[in-house]
């Protein structure tokens, strides 16, 4: 199902008993953090703040905190269903003859049907606010962490467009609140957000920004898939959702917003224009440094007339982004196949933040085929921030990270199998030697082959047999239960 807004989400949860609403009084800084972070790690509810200090606006939490909501945002039974229709997508291949064209109608009708559709207002619209009508400290943006800079919006979903181009795009950048009417733009160096100011910047020209606060959960997910350039969030969710995501012209911006967003924030950037932003709480764990970045200057707000704002906090692992991390490889699995399909299955742990480690399991075909797959991981895409790339072989339960130790550090011979390379990382990496570029290892721990120089036997692992374990395995059900 296709949920039409947020509030029907948070709805669906509060009548599944998945939403807990916390009435007391609790204060943005600090105080809202320490709860989320107790009921992300218990596997707890999503939380309902109807009463923050300084602010009349109800703020949601760990909406996505646990892999049965992250499903049920998006859809799905199980993850299998998307693997499914995204191979189905991308098998399009280009007709041969009228009889194909056919054959092809039904997707591609399909797929059609998940373009954005423009329409002429929504509820975002019902209230409109300009300059001097409207303060982003009425909204309960929070201070996550002691350390950090000052309050931060943490789930944007950051609308631009290229200045030579016109194509839209939808980021999620962080954006920590200065005062009633601007922001921080967290660009990192390699974003798409980030190259569309740096053209603005060349023709001297600054670039028109929305920010849309809170819409249907697979619409404000999407702003966080690593697609391609020429791919529009847009129509991921719309293709996510099963039914076009609606947008409505922004008031002052030559930008389009999702309809039924909560909030949207129009305003601009001068990409020439930098202030210190940070430090932040960030995914790692660890306190991603001040540095300068953008300001995005707020001229307008619309709003619903009783918006919901929506918020997630980051931290030491695991946090709600875990679940969204793990939808993401989900998502993105079948299209790393099309492109490599001898990759088995992969796994980026939450305790890599994402972009630390990569774990592949390889249908090894040739020598040095491991190598092969970490380079081309290093080359494709946001992939190329991966700093620890581990293959191992196409038997090994990747989502096991006790059998992945266990075959890894049985396999592996370090002056032999060890990968070294350098090359762009996350802009968040604070151990490499340099800000955005430093070194990376790939870790061969597959069987090792004549071919690649392994002159001895490779012993086999140890498996009991089958039929005995079944017989077997039935005995000690009836001795457990004496």
């Amino acid at each position: 199902m296709a949920f039409k807004d947020l509030r029907e989400f948070v709805s669906v949860l509060d009548k599944a008993g998945d939403l807990l609403r916390v009435r007391e009084e609790v204060d943005p800084r600090l105080e809202v953090t320490e709860l989320l972070d107790r009921a992300v790690k218990e596997g707890g509810p999503a939380l309902l703040f109807e009463n923050v200090k300084g602010s009349a606006v109800p703020l949601l939490g760990n909406a996505l905190g646990t892999h049965r909501r992250m499903l049920l945002a998006l859809g799905l039974g199980s993850y299998d269903e998307i693997d499914h229709r995204i191979s189905a997508f991308f098998d399009l291949k280009q007709p041969q003859g009228l009889l194909d064209k056919i054959r092809m109608l039904p997707q591609l009708a399909e797929l059609a049907s998940f373009l954005p559709r423009t329409v002429k207002s929504g509820p975002c619209k019902e209230v409109v606010l300009k300059k001097g009508q409207f303060s982003l400290l009425d909204l309960p943006v929070c201070t996550c962490w002691p350390g950090d800079g000052g309050p931060f919006i943490t789930l944007p979903m950051v609308f631009t467009k290229d200045p030579a181009s016109g194509k839209r795009n939808c980021g999620m950048y962080r954006m920590q609140v200065y005062d009633e009417t601007s922001t921080g733009m967290h660009w990192q160096i390699h974003k798409q957000g980030a190259r569309h100011a740096r053209k603005a910047l060349a023709r001297g020209e600054k670039i028109p920004v929305a920010v849309a606060l809170g819409a249907d959960p697979a619409t404000y997910f999407s702003a966080t898939l690593p697609l391609p350039d020429e791919v529009d969030e847009m129509l991921l969710a719309g293709f996510l959702r099963k039914e076009a995501v609606e947008m409505v012209p922004c008031e002052t911006v030559d930008l389009e917003v999702p309809a039924q967003s909560e909030i949207v924030l129009e305003g601009w950037v001068d990409p020439s224009e930098l202030r210190r932003e940070g430090p932040f709480g960030d995914h790692t764990g660890y306190y991603s440094l001040a540095d300068d970045y953008p300001v995005f200057h707020v001229e307008c707000m619309t709003r619903r007339k009783n918006p919901l704002y929506v918020h997630t906090i980051v931290g030491r692992p695991p946090m709600e982004d875990a679940f969204m991390g793990f939808a993401i490889e989900r998502i993105t699995l079948p299209l790393l196949k099309k492109q490599m399909p001898e990759v088995v299955d992969m796994h980026m742990p939450p305790e890599g933040a994402f972009h630390n480690l990569m774990i592949l399991a390889l249908d090894k075909q040739y020598p040095g085929h491991a190598r092969k797959l970490m380079h081309a991981i290093w080359g494709l895409g946001q992939a190329m921030f991966t700093k620890v790339v581990v293959v191992v072989d196409a038997d090994v339960n990747v989502h096991d990270l006790s059998e992945v130790a266990w075959r890894v550090l049985a396999n592996i011979d370090p002056a032999r199998d060890l990968e070294l390379s350098k090359g762009p990382m996350d802009a968040l990496e604070h151990a490499s030697q340099y800000f955005a570029y430093g070194g990376k290892v790939g870790i061969d721990a597959t069987t090792k082959w004549k071919s690649e120089g392994f002159d001895r036997d490779w012993p086999g692992v140890i498996v009991m047999d089958g039929a005995v374990r079944e017989r077997m395995g039935a005995v000690w059900e009836r001795l457990r239960k004496r």
